[in-house]
C-alpha cells in the first residue's frame, strides 16, 4: 500500500491527510496526536474511525490541520480519516457510514447582517 491522501472539512477547518502503512503514530502539522490536542475528548474524537474498525495499530496518518478552532479541526480530521479508510478498504463504507464518520457536517457560522448587532438579534425595540 502506498500514500493514500484525503480531505476532510468542518465549519472553517480543512483537513488534508496522508496514510501510509505503520505502527499506529499520527502527527498533525509536524506535532503528536497528544502535543496538537492536549483535550483527551478531541484525540477520542479523530480516533473514532480507527477504533471502530479496530486499525489504531496498523496506519500511520500525517494531517495537515488550517483554520478554525480546535472542535472543528478536530472533527475535520475525523472525516479525513474516515475518507482515507474506506479508499484504502471500499468493505468498511458501511459501517463507517452508518456510525455518521462519513457524512460532511455542513453547519457553519451565519452571517452578520446589515442594521443589527448579530446573525438574527435585533436592536432593543422603545415605544417611546
Amino acid at each position: 500500500m502506498d500514500l493514500i491522501n484525503a480531505i476532510g472539512r468542518r465549519k472553517s477547518a480543512v483537513a488534508r491527510v496522508y496514510v501510509s502503512e505503520g505502527t499506529g503514530k499520527i502527527i498533525i502539522n509536524k506535532k503528536e496526536l497528544t502535543e496538537y490536542f492536549p483535550s483527551a475528548i478531541l484525540q477520542y474524537v479523530v480516533k473514532q474511525p480507527l477504533n471502530l474498525l479496530e486499525a489504531a495499530e496498523k496506519y500511520d496518518i500525517k494531517a495537515n490541520l488550517d483554520g478554525g478552532g480546535f472542535t472543528g479541526q478536530s472533527q475535520a480530521l475525523r472525516l479525513a480519516i474516515a475518507r482515507a479508510l474506506v479508499k484504502i478498504n471500499a468493505e468498511d463504507k458501511k459501517n463507517l457510514k452508518d456510525h455518521g464518520f462519513l457524512t460532511r457536517d455542513s453547519r457553519a457560522v451565519e452571517r452578520k447582517k446589515p442594521g443589527r448587532p448579530k446573525a438574527r438579534r435585533r436592536f432593543q425595540f422603545s415605544k417611546r
